[in-house]
């Protein structure tokens, strides 16, 4: 479905007229998958706090960013960090990286403006657990800046905007150091701005990474084990693994991450890959063979130096000490949600748009431990327990079934489970990668029936498809389906996708969540 776009979305300022020698960009997908990988390595050094047990010097030895727009923690008592990936060619300190270093993160020399993956991550006041959430990089917002771009062009639009400024001052003058440092901080401070406008959180504070670091960082662990459903060899990533259970690291692990082409789910399967990744990291970093380990706390606090850029107040030692008895089990990863994942511009550009509302309010979810028990316990009446209140009767609800995997018959075989608890069988459809996640749907968000559905198959999420007729539950099955089957109720027929049982096809909002604690997962 499209969402409805704010009139008129201007484009930020441009940054052609000033370069002299443009070099032909890499294809996206490249680009933004080694972004990802950086900012899978900073995530993992900052929610682990691996640089206390070393030395307190190392707050000094990071590089620090001044004059940023950024809080205290005092709203609502959460630290909230914005950490953004940039596809740089230097490390922390501005120096070039050498040929072999280009190499081994398989990159050429043209430089990247964009920041292509941005994460919100908040740990509540007693430090107990911390959740990353994913903004994806084309959500649509409107700033006060720069005016209405992808979220990921923000920083870099602020940036060339304060220069073109400088220019306009002075046209017959060169721009200076100054010039450029002021610049950067423009461009941090207007995707710190925006990020809080389609949140609500105003980050306490900011860091940043380029690309060495990643691969600094599996390596010093010793590479990161990972699942693959399939064997995959894809050029343009460099991925090349075999099927099963495998370690990787290095600039293999950063393929890993970075591949989108020939999967399933294209860029959706991409994140699953990165978040099953970053949780795997930070287990192997938790772990005792690593944490008991000078040499590799070592590296890890030597990645940190070439790659890290924060603000100039954060004590990253004191930040680092009061996380250090996390859990990774208490380590999550989530995705705002999102209302359209196939909008455009006016010029006809594709966006993701997102309501800053409903953002907001999901965001705010995480900011304490005692928020999310209370919500929790909001939803159990104790005065009234489920078996209080009549269901709905089962056979007055008719279930048709969705096969969305590989598996043949799996929608006879659940809509046969369904029909022995006594509802009716309706259609039997199988489209196989048609959704990426199993969920129940119906007409409205508060039918009975569909949660009914829902418990009767393990859990599985509802979502509301207006379509659907009264008295009726649509179940979609997909690869991540573990629930009951039973006895066959039918014969499938194929049936090609359609938005009438894929409302927002593949959902993006609705991804499994990942922890650290976990075993390791396979994905496409």
């Amino acid at each position: 479905m499209s969402a409805e776009l704010p009139a008129t979305p201007r484009r930020a300022p441009g940054r052609a007229r000033r370069r002299r020698h443009a070099t032909p960009a890499r294809p996206v997908a490249y680009r933004v998958g080694r972004v990802v990988a950086a900012l899978v390595s900073a995530l993992c050094l900052l929610i682990t706090g691996v640089g206390w047990t070393l030395f307190n010097g190392l707050s000094s030895d990071l590089t620090s960013a001044g004059g940023l727009d950024v809080g205290d923690g005092g709203l609502d008592g959460a630290v909230d960090i914005l950490l953004v990936g940039t596809d740089n060619r230097t490390d922390a300190q501005g120096n070039p990286l050498s040929q072999e270093e280009l190499a081994t993160i398989r990159t050429g020399e043209e430089e990247g403006e964009n920041t292509d993956t941005i994460l919100l991550i908040r740990i509540p006041e007693d430090g107990s657990s911390a959740t990353a959430i994913s903004i994806p990089r084309d959500v649509y917002v409107e700033t006060s800046s720069v005016g209405g771009s992808k979220i990921n062009g923000v920083y870099a639009a602020n940036k060339e905007a304060h220069l073109e400024r400088a220019v306009a001052s002075d046209p017959d003058g060169e721009l200076t150091e100054e010039d450029q440092r002021a610049a950067v901080k423009a461009g941090r401070n207007g995707l710190i701005g925006a990020v809080e406008d389609l949140t609500g959180v105003q980050a306490d504070h900011y860091a940043e990474i380029g690309l060495l670091g990643f691969v600094l960082l599996t390596d010093a662990v010793g590479g990161v084990p990972v699942c693959l459903n399939e064997p995959v060899d894809e050029p343009l990533s460099g991925a090349n693994f075999r099927a099963g259970v495998q370690t990787v690291s290095g600039s293999d692990a950063l393929s890993f991450v970075r591949q989108r082409h020939d999967l399933p789910a294209g860029d959706l399967d991409r994140i699953v890959r990165q978040q099953v990744f970053m949780s795997q990291l930070v287990k192997k970093i938790l772990s005792a063979g690593t944490l008991a380990d000078p040499s590799k706390l070592g590296a890890l606090v030597d990645a940190a130096k070439r790659s890290f850029v924060i603000d100039e107040n954060w004590d990253f030692v004191d930040f680092a000490m009061k996380l250090q008895d996390i859990s990774g089990g208490n380590v999550r990863f989530e995705t705002i949600p999102v209302t359209s994942i196939d909008s455009f511009t006016e010029w006809g550009e594709s966006i993701v748009t997102a309501d800053p509302a409903e953002v907001s309010e999901f965001v705010a979810g995480f900011a304490s431990t005692e928020d999310r028990e209370a919500d929790a316990d909001a939803t159990t009446d104790p005065e009234q327990t489920p078996t209080d209140a009549p269901g709905p009767d089962p056979a007055e609800v008719t279930v048709s079934v969705v096969n969305t995997t590989a598996i043949d018959g799996l929608a006879a075989q659940v809509s046969g489970a369904l029909t022995e608890l006594g509802y009716t069988a309706g259609d039997l459809l199988t489209d196989p990668a048609a959704a990426y996640t199993s969920h129940v749907a119906a007409a409205s968000a508060d039918d009975d029936a569909a949660f009914a559905v829902s418990e009767a198959l393990g859990g599985l999420p509802v979502q509301v498809d207006p379509a659907l007729p009264d008295g009726s539950v649509r179940v979609v099955l997909a690869e991540d389906y573990s629930g009951p089957t039973g006895d066959a109720a039918g014969t499938e027929s194929y049936s090609p996708t359609t938005s009438s049982y894929a409302p927002l096809p593949p959902s993006i909002a609705d991804r499994p969540t990942f922890d650290a604690g976990s075993d390791v997962p396979c994905v496409n």
